[in-house]
């Protein structure tokens, strides 16, 4: 039973932020890696390899065995709620839940950090105000990045977060996510089929196999099909 509440401040004492041990689910692993506080690890793969499950698993979002842990902390001694504050995801299909984008954002978080990367990602405070069904794509993603940054969490898992966008709001994406694991010492797990922007991002990479994570040297990482 999880009924102890999850306190950040039991976690400043260890730079080492995420461990996922012998993690299993559906068909897939065991998967293990561990990362420490501001790095940033790139996952690539074949389509339908699951990735995304991956993901899901390390956030607490669907059954696994093994373990997750967060500076110590397994994610099954802390409630589900309480851990995806601090082990978020963002997924590549963002679900909107209200018809206007402010309706995401609830008054009692913080609005200047909401102004200052709504800025950093292209969008004017108006975009508050705009109706969901007006967003195309690129517009979701970059606005499901925010809802997700606004909750500051440790660890930050994408799942190709600039796929619909072009090379100008891509290097705006980088760029936000970089200062992030440098002011914040964000830890990052990004999913992406870009080689090139797995290379500009991560500082290790793995290929997601369906029983096992290969580690992928950068000359033949180049090389990969």
């Amino acid at each position: 039973m999880k009924e102890q509440p999850f306190s950040s401040s039991s976690l400043k004492h260890d730079r080492s932020s995420l461990e996922v041990a012998g993690v299993l689910f559906l068909e897939n692993g065991p998967y293990s890696f561990s990362l420490k506080a501001g790095e940033c690890l790139g996952l690539s793969g074949r389509s339908g390899v699951g990735k995304t499950q991956l993901l899901r698993a390390i956030a607490d979002l669907i059954p696994f065995t093994g373990t997750v842990c967060l500076h110590g902390v397994s994610s099954l001694d802390i409630p589900a709620p309480q851990w995806r504050r601090r082990v978020g995801m963002v997924p590549a299909d963002p679900c909107w839940w209200y018809d206007i984008v402010g309706m995401h954002f609830p008054a009692c978080q913080n609005s200047c950090f909401i102004e200052s990367t709504l800025a950093e990602l292209g969008f004017g405070k108006d975009a508050l105000e705009w109706q969901v069904s007006r967003l195309s794509t690129g517009e979701k993603q970059r606005l499901a990045l925010l809802r997700g940054l606004v909750l500051k969490p440790a660890v930050l898992l994408l799942d190709e977060p600039t796929s619909g966008l072009d090379s100008f709001y891509t290097t705006k994406v980088e760029n936000l996510i970089s200062s992030l694991q440098e002011s914040a010492d964000t830890t990052v797990v990004w999913v992406s089929h870009d080689r090139e922007q797995l290379q500009r991002v991560s500082t290790r990479r793995l290929r997601v196999e369906k029983s096992e994570l290969l580690p992928v040297e950068l000359p033949a990482y180049c090389k990969e099909d």
